[in-house]
């Protein structure tokens, strides 16, 4: 591995210290799924020292119409001090935004490089036209849109982020900058494999790659959320090119040293390591 490698993890999530321990009890309670951090800042940063990552984007979901200041000033403010914590961010916007336009101009002002959707948490399907004319409004401020992708583990059977959906907004809109989570769609790999794979897309490794530890006190058997399967990853990887991977663990619900050794045993080679772990991120970010 390249000595000099800068390790970007795409995909984490923080909350305010003072409301982190509710909001990681209620998600791994509605999840049954073990956080792997606390969800501050201060234990996301310990993580990255141990696991030897470099950079962490924080990826905020926007959870109805006028939360977006706030987080998107939080935002700004987190990558003015980067350098330092080693901690960047994305904006984040709701579906129902009708200043959409502004949003997204003011956030690219301020050398906010992309955004977090989330069509399940957001309760919007990724192919309306409200997200529609969010993602192309994104591309045209030469922004980077990450999605959630796939199923949710804490909305069973919810289909808003689905790839026929995905698939077909990408045929409408065509986006220049656009990221699948969880290697484009959770518990759906195999359609991946069929719809996804070789489109104008990045896929990141967020919560695909480890099986779900059950949260204390809940019931989940291993057959019951199975991770990705390493033939799967190497064949979706393949099909996309190494250089459209990008490494991310969704922490705290994936570990960064787990996910790190994850992807360094799956049998790319030392160029494919190289390129998901931080040049695709480094280059997309224009951190290069």
């Amino acid at each position: 591995m390249e000595e000099n490698l800068m390790i970007i993890d795409f995909h984490t999530h923080t909350f305010p210290e003072n409301l982190a321990g509710r909001a990681i009890e209620k998600l791994a309670k509605s999840a049954r799924a073990m956080n792997y951090l606390d969800g501050t800042a201060g234990a996301l940063r310990s993580s990255m020292r141990e696991a030897g990552v470099d950079y962490s984007l924080l990826l905020p979901v926007v959870t109805r119409p006028g939360q977006q200041e706030d987080v998107n000033q939080i935002a700004a403010e987190t990558n003015a001090r980067a350098a330092e914590t080693g901690l960047l961010s994305f904006g984040g916007i709701h579906p129902e935004n009708e200043d959409y336009r502004q949003i997204l101009r003011n956030l690219a002002e301020n050398g906010v490089k992309g955004i977090k959707i989330h069509p399940v948490f957001q309760q919007v399907p990724i192919d309306d036209i409200r997200f529609q004319r969010i993602i192309a409004c994104a591309s045209e401020n030469d922004m980077i849109v990450i999605t959630h992708a796939g199923y949710d583990i804490g909305f069973p059977g919810e289909d808003q982020a689905s790839v026929s959906r995905i698939a077909r907004m990408l045929d409408i809109v065509k986006p220049e900058k656009f990221v699948l989570a969880h290697m484009g769609g959770w518990e759906c790999w195999e359609e991946v494999e069929e719809y996804i794979a070789g489109r104008n897309v990045w896929l990141d490794t967020a919560f695909s790659l480890l099986p779900v530890e059950p949260a204390p006190g809940t019931l989940r058997s291993p057959e019951e959320d199975p991770p990705l399967s390493r033939e799967r990853f190497l064949r979706i990887v393949r099909r996309m090119g190494a250089g459209r991977i990008l490494f991310g663990t969704d922490s705290p619900w994936s570990g960064q040293r787990e996910t790190l050794a994850a992807i360094r045993e799956s049998g790319l080679s030392r160029s494919e390591q190289e390129a998901v772990l931080g040049e695709n991120a480094a280059g997309l970010l224009g951190m290069r």
